[in-house]
C-alpha cells in the first residue's frame, strides 16, 4: 500500500512560525516539591513488581522527540483512553495572548501510540526524572498512570501521563472547529501548534499507525492555514 500523502506540508507549516520570546514559568503558579515526587515515584514502584521492565507510553511529542534513553520500542495500544487535544498552553507552544493547545490521553475509546522500554539501571532515578519533566504544577495537568498496553509481543505495562481534568491546563471538550482554529494560529517559543500536529501525524504514518482523527485534524489545519496565509 501506498503512503498517504499528508495535507498539512513542510511549507504550510513554515508559515505558522514567528518568533516568540520565551516569558518564563508562570510567577503565580504553585509548584510540586521533592516531597511530592517522592511520594508519587512511592505509589509507582508499589504498582511496578522490579522484575518487570519500566516502560514509558509516547502518543505525542514522546514518539519523534523522546529524550529518553531506551533500549527497544515497540508499537503498543492502549484501551479505555484516547488522544484529545485539551491541554491549553500559554508557554512552549502558545503564549497567554494567544494560547495553543497539546494532546494528553483522555478517558474513553484507544490509542495507539509506542512505548519505550527503558534500561535497567536505576528505577527510582528513571521515574524520578520523568515525573519531574512531565510534571511540573499544583494542581498537576497530569496525572502519571502505569497502564496495561497491548502489543504483538504480547501485554506490558507502561507509564503513561494522562490528563487532569482539574488541572489548571485542561482546555476541553473543544469543538473541532476551535482546535483547528488554535493549532493554525498559535504559536510559542519551542514551535507552532501546527509543527507539533505535523510531526505527530508524520511519525505515527512512519510506524504504521494510522490515527483517522489526527489524519482528518491535519487535513483542515492545512485549510485553514492556506486560507489564512495564502
Amino acid at each position: 500500500m501506498s503512503a498517504r500523502t499528508m495535507s498539512l506540508t513542510q511549507e504550510l507549516v513554515a508559515r505558522c512560525h514567528r518568533q516568540v520570546e520565551d516569558t518564563g514559568p508562570d510567577p503565580d503558579a504553585a509548584h510540586l516539591g521533592d516531597s511530592d515526587y517522592e511520594a508519587m515515584v512511592d505509589a509507582l514502584e508499589a504498582e511496578l513488581p522490579a522484575t518487570e521492565p519500566l516502560w514509558l507510553f509516547g502518543y505525542g511529542s514522546l514518539i519523534w522527540k523522546p529524550e529518553i534513553d531506551h533500549v527497544e520500542e515497540r508499537v503498543a495500544l492502549a484501551r479505555g483512553w484516547h488522544r484529545s487535544f485539551c491541554m491549553k498552553m500559554t508557554r512552549w507552544r502558545g503564549t497567554k495572548d494567544q494560547p495553543g493547545l497539546m494532546m494528553a490521553l483522555d478517558r474513553g475509546g484507544q490509542c495507539k501510540g509506542v512505548a519505550f522500554r527503558l534500561g535497567d539501571g536505576d528505577r527510582r532515578q528513571q521515574l524520578d526524572k520523568l515525573l519531574r519533566r512531565e510534571v511540573t504544577l499544583k494542581p498537576t495537568s497530569y496525572h502519571p498512570r502505569l497502564l496495561t498496553l497491548a502489543s504483538d509481543s504480547g501485554p506490558l505495562k507502561g507509564l503513561a501521563f494522562v490528563i487532569n481534568r482539574k488541572g489548571t491546563t485542561y482546555a476541553g471538550p473543544l469543538d473541532e472547529d476551535e482546535v483547528v482554529e488554535r493549532l493554525a494560529t498559535s504559536c510559542g517559543h519551542w514551535g507552532s501548534g501546527a509543527d507539533y500536529l505535523y510531526n505527530t501525524v508524520k511519525n505515527l504514518e512512519q510506524r504504521g499507525i494510522h490515527d483517522r482523527h489526527l489524519w482528518r485534524l491535519q487535513h483542515l489545519v492545512a485549510e485553514r492555514i492556506a486560507a489564512l496565509r495564502g
